[in-house]
């Protein structure tokens, strides 16, 4: 009974902590010299120093001007200083955009301004780090982490002579993610009410903060990893252990060495994981693991049917996007009754399948998949009224996907709007790519789509109309990979260039993709 008296009054403490955006605060006070993050070169940091440096970053900004409300921008690999930024903005009240560093310099450049930071932290290794900065004349603060930039605030630096006491005024903030546009430039998904998640969300997800240890093996930046594995370690008060790059055997290591309870995986990691040579799977005991989360891309059935035969029924489905979504999770138990499905029609917000006209459709027939908003309106495009309606119908907003539900009110997706790639989770907008190779002097037209790919689940593949007077060739083609290699990000230049006589369009003109990409996918029982 005291036990459990103990454990509602921890919960009650840290509830009233996070509203507060004081979480970690309270893990470092219960265990100030206990391990809070394994960094990936193997570094660690425990709580109290996490927390200490949050605070020193609290101050640091506050001395330069920032107030609640104002916008930080974090552009960090997996490591210590990403945790640390991102809780001082969480009681601070400022709003954080983690940036894909990923992407180009003009591209981080102008997400920085974009969600209009006034701060930013840009990590050394990255190395458009300090062409991005250069580009944001609106910064009142650069800091660099892991090193020195010309005209920055070295990180460790500028923290190592201020007070890291808890700050006496907390205030929550909030964070913006930034979802690529169709047709044009990134948007931020924009929360007027920061979410905060309550301690049984960890409860029911079987955490326990002496014991539990969280892997997070892809980027932080990204929606779901930042959701479930930073934060989850940070509400719930367990290890997190970071790795900046996938290495099969390396990953699997760690999980058995560090004694991993928790991570969130997409598809693609289960694939390479399930690759590795059988003795090595074998020699490997991983029956500690509790909780296996996945989303962000459809999961081929055979591939998490091998997961759970291997780890056991602990594998949990999400379905959901960076705008949120009604609440779709499904266990290991519920998806081997309905395989394929990313269950069932959640009671707290509704979900419906309409048709292009907005009537809704009955089971068993695919339509586009609208969830409903939560009260007070969820989210907006930032700064992009016109983005944030066409995605809504009444009170409901889509992602573009489509699926359909079944006779026992189960989901199962069935395609998705043919502007958006998923490749090894992640997003791409295929107009982005079509930007850059109608840029090419042989290019009249392109059309950028997704392919099958029996590992990435997507490839990226450009369909070119040749300009007149241009034959097409594999020498030409590879020119134009060459060409799109100079001026995108490594993740959007396509694997293939295949040439076209004509593409498909609307009456309005406008290339009808869906067209384009069909016949790639045809034979496919699954079209995503």
């Amino acid at each position: 009974m005291d036990d459990v008296k103990a454990r509602v009054s921890l919960d009650d403490r840290l509830n009233e902590a996070a509203a507060k955006g004081m979480t970690i605060a309270v893990w470092a006070d219960i265990k100030p010299d206990r391990t809070f993050i394994h960094d990936p070169d193997g570094k660690t940091h425990t709580w109290g120093k996490v927390n200490a440096q949050a605070n020193r970053i609290v101050r640091l900004l506050r001395a330069q001007g920032l107030q609640p409300g104002d916008a930080v921008a974090l552009v960090c690999s997996n490591r210590a200083e990403f945790v640390e930024v991102l809780a001082a903005t969480q009681r601070a009240g400022w709003r954080i955009t983690p940036v894909n560093w990923h992407l180009t310099a003009d591209e981080i450049a102008y997400i920085v301004g974009d969600c209009e930071a006034k701060a930013a932290f840009f990590d050394t290794r990255v190395a458009a780090s300090a062409a991005a900065a250069a580009q944001c004349p609106g910064l009142k603060v650069k800091v660099a982490i892991g090193g020195d930039l010309p005209g920055f605030l070295n990180y460790d630096q500028a923290l190592a002579p201020l007070d890291g006491s808890d700050i006496p005024d907390p205030v929550l903030g909030n964070a913006m993610m930034y979802t690529s546009g169709t047709t044009g430039r990134p948007k931020g998904v924009y929360r007027a009410q920061p979410v905060i998640p309550v301690q049984s969300l960890y409860a029911m997800r079987g955490y326990d903060h002496e014991t539990s240890v969280q892997l997070c093996a892809g980027p932080a930046y990204h929606a779901a990893p930042l959701a479930f594995d930073v934060r989850g370690a940070m509400g719930a008060g367990c290890e997190l252990v970071f790795f900046d790059k996938w290495e099969s055997e390396g990953v699997l290591g760690a999980i058995v060495d560090k004694r991993v309870t928790h991570m969130h995986l997409v598809p693609i990691m289960f694939q390479r994981l399930l690759a590795l040579p059988e003795e090595v799977k074998a020699a490997h005991d991983v029956s500690h693991v509790k909780y296996i989360v996945h989303g962000a891309a459809p999961c081929p059935p055979e591939v998490k049917l091998a997961m759970i035969d291997w780890f056991g029924p602990v594998l949990n489905e999400y379905y959901a996007g960076s705008e949120g979504g009604a609440g779709f999770v499904i266990s290991a138990e519920e998806w081997l009754r309905k395989p394929g499905s990313v269950g069932k029609r959640p009671a707290l917000l509704g979900s419906k399948i309409l048709d292009d006209e907005g009537n809704e459709l009955p089971p068993g027939v695919p339509g586009k998949i609208y969830h409903q908003l939560p009260p007070g309106g969820g989210f907006t495009y930032y700064k992009d009224e016109a983005k944030t309606q066409k995605s809504r119908v009444g009170d409901y907003f889509t992602l573009g996907d489509v699926g359909y539900y079944d006779e026992d009110d189960y989901l199962f997706l069935t395609g998705r709007d043919a502007e958006t790639i998923i490749s090894g989770g992640v997003n791409i907008y295929p107009q982005e790519i079509d930007n850059e190779l109608i840029k090419h002097e042989a290019v009249e037209d392109s059309s950028t789509v997704g392919i099958p790919h029996d590992e990435w689940g997507e490839q990226v593949r450009a369909v070119i109309l040749l300009k007149e007077g241009f034959e097409p060739s594999e020498k030409l083609a590879q020119e134009i990979l060459d060409f799109a290699r100079a001026n995108l990000p490594g993740f959007k230049v396509p694997r293939g260039v295949d040439f076209a006589t004509e593409l498909p369009r609307s009456e309005a003109g406008k290339i009808q993709r869906n067209k384009v990409r069909a016949p790639y996918w045809e034979g496919r029982a699954r079209q995503i």
